[in-house]
């Protein structure tokens, strides 16, 4: 067995499993919001109260992983401990009061460790339009480019991905780590005040401009052949809306293709739904209601810039974290089993 721990800026995610033929099977998994970052954007520190909440979390996490006594472990930290003064000493305080060891990484290697989570869906075939110009999708049809979408909490990473299809492996050619997730974008912006909203969605857009200049990915997607994923809590939020699920389901979302129409249809729905309405709804409650609509600005300014039919990934930084550690240790292409396909509503 392996295991890894993602603690982020919202979230903190243990997940051990188990390596099978081909991939692995999950074991245990845990997750819990702890609102690590809460209050960073103003005080450039993580608050007392948010890291006695992770601490907690994080006690329970080494409980499980001492019953399951797992061959390989990793555990990474990322943006809120990347961006607070007391990151790294708070990094030491779980090691003093859990024995767990973290890591603070780097944005690129957070981008990497979600394409690595989403390879499987980014060598998924690609549909094109008969009267699409000149491609840069292989000769059947499959995607030669990847487009790969991450908001989190304090940050959010993109990243443009070569693709070789006789191969089957990728090659992360840019990328861009936003210095603002759902929890900074929700402190400093009132989504309350009419028009903040749309002010969201300006401030994104500007800095993904840059992004766009150097490597002509809208460009790219008008030529066909670049297959875009969208992995966070917002883009299967808006999934499951499209879907009318009764509840969250991994199944049904995971590989699920969301239109550009029907993503921004979710979006509407959520604006008339209010802050009340997320609170009572099935897929959101009332831990994450607050923090929807400042996801929904970042994926909607994302949408603005590429459009694209997004293929919806239920999978994170631990998925990729543990797919290197069993690949270092002779499991090539590992992926998690169960509900690992493409589907249209």
């Amino acid at each position: 067995m392996f295991a890894a721990i993602d603690l982020g800026t919202n979230n903190c995610r243990l997940m051990i499993a188990a390596r099978v033929n081909g991939g692995f099977r999950v074991i245990d998994s845990f997750s819990r919001i702890v609102r690590l970052g809460e209050g960073l954007q103003k005080t450039g520190e993580l608050g007392e109260d948010a890291m006695v909440r992770t601490m907690d979390v994080l006690h329970a996490c080494a409980a499980r992983l001492g019953r399951r006594q797992p061959f390989g472990f990793r555990a990474v930290a990322t943006e809120a401990c990347r961006r607070a003064k007391n990151g790294r000493a708070f990094i030491k305080r779980i090691h003093d009061e859990t024995g767990l060891e973290f890591e603070i990484i780097s944005g690129r290697e957070e981008a990497e460790l979600a394409v690595e989570s989403c390879s499987e869906l980014l060598f998924a075939g690609l549909q094109r339009s008969a009267s699409s110009p000149v491609s840069s999708a292989s000769s059947d049809g499959k995607p030669t480019r990847g487009l790969l979408l991450d908001i989190g909490g304090g940050s959010t990473e993109i990243a443009w991905v070569r693709l070789d299809q006789q191969k089957r492996t990728h090659d992360v050619i840019g990328y861009i780590s936003l210095p603002f997730g759902v929890i900074t974008l929700s402190e400093q912006f009132s989504t309350r005040q009419p028009g903040n909203y749309r002010d969201m969605v300006a401030f994104v857009g500007q800095h993904l401009k840059a992004f766009e200049t150097t490597h002509r990915i809208s460009r790219e997607i008008l030529c066909g052949g670049v297959r875009a994923v969208g992995t966070s809590g917002t883009v299967t939020t808006l999934a499951s809306l499209d879907l009318d699920l009764p509840r969250y389901s991994r199944c049904a979302i995971d590989g699920y293709h969301l239109g550009v129409d029907n993503a921004r249809k979710a979006i509407a729905r959520l604006h008339r739904m209010g802050t009340q309405g997320m609170y009572v709804h099935p897929c959101i409650g009332p831990e994450r209601a607050s923090c929807v609509m400042p996801g929904c600005a970042i994926f909607e300014a994302f949408l603005s810039l590429w459009t694209s039919d997004i293929v919806v990934a239920d999978r994170g930084l631990r998925d990729g974290l543990l797919t290197r550690m069993m690949r270092s240790n002779g499991s090539f292409g590992a992926r998690r089993q169960g509900c690992a396909r493409l589907h249209r509503k």
